[in-house]
């Protein structure tokens, strides 16, 4: 067994004896093994195990141990309440970890906010920068290919082959259909949503109609909605909205859905290398916010003429890095030019997975080799 330090772990150490630790992202991410890695002296509880259950109930945890940690704590009616009762009364120590693979901030249950008394950090999968951390591996073109592959989740990646992550893959979706959504969610159209899913895999990359999927799976525009929704609080997808300065312009528009698991698309090479950007792109956003309170969001670019920039990242709601992402291609993309004139001072980069060398330009813009730039790279 593969014992890694993630990415978090020193950032969690450094507040762990302050607030509460609100720890969220997909099921079987790392989130539990991180957690039980932070002190050696802890109790655990998992609310999906029914003597822990009766044991948090009780509230009869191991006051001696440094840490106690709360898995899927988020499935206890008015958990936030709960929480705060235990926080207020006994404060810390012991040290309070609770892990979750829902957004907890979603679950508002009834009962008293946790405002000013945790930290919230969300975990990721693996991506290039953080291999490149925790192994330096010789070639990392090689891992960038098991990435697309077999995604990011950290059994599968490991693993690496695809026998072993075909099968992975379908019981991790079992998993969130049909005990999340029902435990969560109360949803009973698991058919329907599974079919959603199905058609969310072949249209990443492009912007998605909520009346064409309604069409398909034969219901309201509305119940599609509701359907993402819950698919972004369970971290199956995540959702990149087109950059307008006028945000509520913006949420009316079109948006583009990525997978957590880059291994689930259904598309060429490139829409695959596509999504591992934006996971890429979304897990730095989130460990800068999460990290040091930073303010930056994902988007992409479209004109009403119709073209189009992949990604743009923003810093205080200001364009900051546009990205555009090819397969095999030497030659700038020309839509940089249109996008350059309504932002000049934001970075523009071109990742291409096949390249001979790279090259930089008089109007600031790169063309990168994607896996170089993917193991080192940083927001401005």
């Amino acid at each position: 067994m593969v014992v890694m330090q993630r990415y978090l772990t020193q950032h969690i150490l450094e507040d762990l004896n302050k607030k509460i630790i609100l720890l969220t992202g997909p099921r079987q991410t790392g989130k539990t093994t991180l957690a039980k890695m932070l002190k050696s002296d802890y109790d655990y509880f998992n609310f999906d195990n029914m003597e822990d259950r009766l044991s948090l109930q009780k509230k009869s945890w191991d006051r001696s141990k440094e840490l106690v940690i709360f898995d899927e704590l988020h499935k206890l009616k008015n958990w936030k309440s709960w929480l705060k009762g235990v926080y207020d009364t006994e404060g810390i120590p012991p040290c309070l970890v609770v892990t979750g693979s829902a957004k907890l901030d979603t679950y508002k249950k009834v009962g008293d906010s946790l405002a000013g008394r945790f930290f919230q950090f969300r975990m990721h999968p693996l991506d290039l920068k953080e291999i490149q951390t925790l192994s330096a591996p010789e070639n990392l073109e090689d891992e960038l290919d098991k990435l697309l592959a077999c995604g990011g989740f950290p059994e599968p990646f490991l693993n690496g082959t695809s026998r072993f992550y075909n099968r992975w893959k379908k019981s991790h979706l079992d998993i969130i259909l049909k005990q999340d959504l029902i435990d969560l969610e109360n949803v009973q159209q698991i058919v329907q949503i599974e079919t959603l899913i199905q058609l969310l895999k072949s249209r990443v990359g492009s912007p998605v109609s909520y009346r064409s999927l309604s069409r398909d799976l034969q219901c309201t525009d509305k119940t599609v909605k509701r359907w993402l929704i819950i698919l972004e609080n369970m971290y199956v997808i995540f959702k990149v909205l087109p950059f307008h300065r006028n945000i509520s312009r913006a949420i009316q528009k079109m948006p583009k859905f990525y997978f957590y698991d880059t291994g689930q698309v259904i598309g060429d090479s490139g829409i695959k290398l596509e999504n591992a950007v934006a996971c890429a792109l979304q897990k730095e956003i989130h460990f800068r916010e999460d990290c040091f309170g930073e303010t930056k969001k994902l988007y992409y670019l479209k004109n009403k003429d119709g073209y189009e920039i992949d990604f743009c990242t923003t810093t205080d709601d200001k364009p900051s890095l546009m990205i555009e992402v090819k397969w095999k291609d030497g030659n700038l993309s020309p839509n940089f030019d249109i996008f350059h004139k309504l932002f000049p001072q934001v970075k523009m980069i071109q990742l291409t997975k096949e390249l001979k060398r790279e090259k930089t330009f008089p109007n600031g813009a790169e063309i990168r080799i994607a896996h170089n730039w993917l193991s080192r790279f940083s927001l401005p």
